[in-house]
């Protein structure tokens, strides 16, 4: 098959498939006579595990370490096993720190008045230090504090 019904099949774009050819974890394919790549039903499987690999986050230096250990049928998975802990790992820290930035965007939607950018919570959030939003974010949760930020905390005009 050429290059183009190996990127339908695989879903992997035609650019990236010649990239992992030239990094080396999918093999230099034969060429027919006209010079075209032609990929062979191995090389889709290959091709398959790697974008598998790839979906799962899986970085390249793992990917050519899981392909090798896919070569080795009769090895221990101890492995494979540790690498997919540690994506695990990494996997649970991205989706902890995905919810913090989901909590913080809705707070930011939450507190925006919906008024003129000037008095916007949304900009002032981007604008100002994290330290200072806070601190301003508490002292707005007093009940004598008028709605604008402190001098200190306004943006210069």
């Amino acid at each position: 098959m050429q290059i183009g019904d190996l990127s339908r099949q695989t879903g992997v774009n035609i650019e990236t498939i010649r990239y992992y050819e030239r990094v080396g974890v999918l093999p230099k394919p034969a060429r027919q006579s006209n010079g075209r790549r032609s990929y062979s039903p191995a090389d889709a499987e290959r091709l398959g595990f790697i974008r598998h690999a790839r979906d799962l986050g899986f970085d390249l230096p793992n990917v050519r370490v899981l392909l090798a250990l896919q070569e080795q049928p009769e090895a221990s998975c101890d492995d494979a096993s540790r690498l997919a802990q540690e994506q695990l790992e990494a996997v649970e820290s991205r989706i902890a720190r995905l919810l913090k930035l989901r909590d913080e965007l809705r707070r930011m939607v939450g507190e925006c008045g919906r008024g003129r950018v000037a008095e916007c919570r949304v900009i002032e959030a981007l604008t100002i230090p994290q330290w200072q939003f806070k601190l301003a974010r508490s002292k707005s949760r007093q009940p004598q504090r008028s709605p604008a930020l402190p001098k200190q905390l306004s943006r210069k005009s």
